[in-house]
């Protein structure tokens, strides 16, 4: 679940970056901003079904 609220937590992180006024990779941001909302929303369906959120974790 820490692994969840820390990508939600990076991604809002990566939102602001985008929306700055000084953003001066703003292509680059973007494709990020979309490969980070496809894990975010791995990670949310992973925490919805209950499955564990870190599957690495032994």
């Amino acid at each position: 679940m820490n692994n969840t609220l820390l990508r939600i937590l990076m991604f809002g992180l990566l939102i602001l970056f985008i929306i700055s006024p000084f953003a001066a990779l703003a292509s680059l941001m973007l494709v990020l901003l979309v490969a980070g909302f496809f894990f975010l929303l791995g990670d949310v369906f992973q925490a919805i079904i209950g499955g564990d959120a870190d599957p690495k974790k032994s």
